[in-house]
């Protein structure tokens, strides 16, 4: 990943900062065609493995383009691939069949988990202003967990329980990519959407969930939506990431809770409750100090 250098057209960049918006704004949204799906029959974890798969299958030609990508750094690509897979499995469960501002949400504690992965693992220094945003965001998570009725912030249901782990294993795969330098992007792509493919694969065997028979217009639309959200997307966020610094393109990609706030108020009529509203702004306060921790890199931590 590079900086905007010096003698790089401005169009370029705005250009950057609009393709991170335009997947903030897919990933906001994507729940919306994928509870579509599983009305029609199409669960999921089978609409996730269709969607992946599609776009692994069409990635056969890099294969062998970039085979000495991959022989390179094989067993930090696996966990790439592991991580990466559970991240998208964990995240598209929950929002199709729970609340997707708070599902959301609790996905942006990832600055938490990356934070602690890098202070602890990759000896990372931290500022004072890394240590405040992890403070904040950790009482944002404590304020929008809260539950009367059990008294603590402990998660409510599986759903939490999901979209909090799919954020920790999206802190793992950031951290490895960030020591694949020397991998270029495509085999890095292809790692990811194999590795929802067989977190997917693996989940279905255990569960026992079997392969709905269902009109073909079903795995179509699934396919598509394979091709728009995992490869248009992936690619996006990498443009974006090559052309914008990542303190603030991480900032950017915060759009993606707008897009998903306003997509269930309108399309689903959700409206979170005061707690998960408050936690939630808190948690975006404490997420941005932490992304933007970049600007402070040079001075002193502790």
């Amino acid at each position: 990943m590079t900086n905007l250098s010096p003698t790089e057209p401005r169009s370029t960049y705005l250009f950057a900062v609009l393709a991170l918006l335009a997947s903030a704004t897919m990933w906001g949204t994507i729940w919306f065609p994928l509870r579509l799906l599983e009305e029609q029959g199409l669960v999921g974890l089978w609409c996730a493995l269709i969607m992946y798969g599609t776009a692994l299958l069409l990635s056969i030609p890099w294969w062998r383009r970039h085979r000495l990508d991959f022989a390179r750094r094989p067993l930090m690509l696996i966990v790439l691939g592991l991580s990466s897979g559970w991240a998208n499995i964990a995240f598209i469960l929950p929002v199709i069949d729970g609340e997707v501002v708070r599902v959301t949400l609790l996905f942006f504690l990832y600055p938490i988990w990356a934070t602690l992965i890098g202070r602890f693992f990759l000896r990372e220094q931290m500022t004072w202003r890394a240590w405040l945003g992890f403070s904040v965001a950790v009482g944002g998570g404590l304020i929008m967990m809260w539950n009367p009725e059990l008294g603590s912030p402990l998660p409510r249901d599986s759903n939490d329980w999901l979209a909090l782990s799919a954020g920790f294993a999206f802190a793992i795969s950031a951290s490895i990519v960030r020591s694949l330098a020397d991998v270029s992007v495509a085999p890095k792509a292809v790692v990811v959407w194999a590795g929802v493919v067989v977190v997917a694969t693996v989940w279905l065997i255990i569960a026992g969930i079997e392969f709905p028979i269902l009109d073909s217009n079903v795995y179509i639309a699934a396919s598509l939506l394979g091709l728009f959200a995992s490869v248009v997307m992936t690619f996006l966020v990498q443009y974006g990431f090559h052309h914008v610094p990542v303190s603030r393109s991480s900032v950017i990609l915060l759009f993606e809770l707008v897009a998903g706030a306003l997509s269930a108020y309108w399309l689903a009529n959700e409206v979170p409750v005061i707690n998960e509203w408050l936690g939630g702004t808190v948690i975006v306060v404490g997420a941005w100090l932490i992304l933007t921790v970049g600007d402070d890199r040079g001075k002193e931590g502790f």
